[in-house]
């Protein structure tokens, strides 16, 4: 009797880690799938690559006033893989201008309530370096800003409340 109390317990010990082996596979395998999400205030300094409009664009992360200040001033171009990410410390209607530019850039404006939600609240299409000193200023609260190559919006059907996503690989 002790010997069939053993093999059920046998079977019994092995059937609960083969359950546990298998939900842990299940788990680990859907994270591995996912893409590699900055998803929160300590991943923005990881971010590389921003997903928008189904385009995943390496980016630039500007995140201090002196960084954002300058911005693509100066530089010569902006190639069409590429983008600068201005991050700051809460929403609000921040305004661009295209002092010192050399090319034109489309400029969206992102807002969410965690960086699980992002999306698209205002785009500036096409702003021309001859258009300072105008300054470009959203219609709704943005706590991040995205410089593109000028026509990415037009040519990619970029619309306002479309997803972005920041992958950090």
């Amino acid at each position: 009797m002790e010997n069939k109390n053993i093999n059920n317990f046998l079977k019994w010990f092995f059937l609960m880690c083969f359950l546990f082996f298998l939900i842990f596979n299940f788990l680990t395998k859907k994270n591995i799938d996912k893409p590699n999400l900055a998803t929160s205030i300590e991943n923005l300094n990881s971010i590389k690559y921003v997903k928008i409009a189904g385009i995943t664009l390496k980016t630039e992360l500007v995140s201090t006033p002196e960084a954002q200040e300058k911005g693509l001033s100066g530089r010569k171009e902006l190639k069409q893989n590429e983008s600068m990410l201005f991050v700051f410390n809460h929403a609000d209607k921040y305004s661009f201008w295209m002092k010192d530019m050399n090319f034109p850039i489309d400029i969206i404006w992102i807002t969410g309530e965690d960086l699980r939600d992002l999306r698209v609240v205002y785009i500036k299409k096409s702003a021309l370096p001859e258009s300072y000193p105008e300054a470009f200023t959203p219609n709704q609260d943005a706590k991040y800003v995205l410089e593109v190559f000028s026509s990415f919006s037009e040519k990619n059907n970029l619309k306002v409340g479309d997803k972005v996503e920041f992958l950090s690989s």
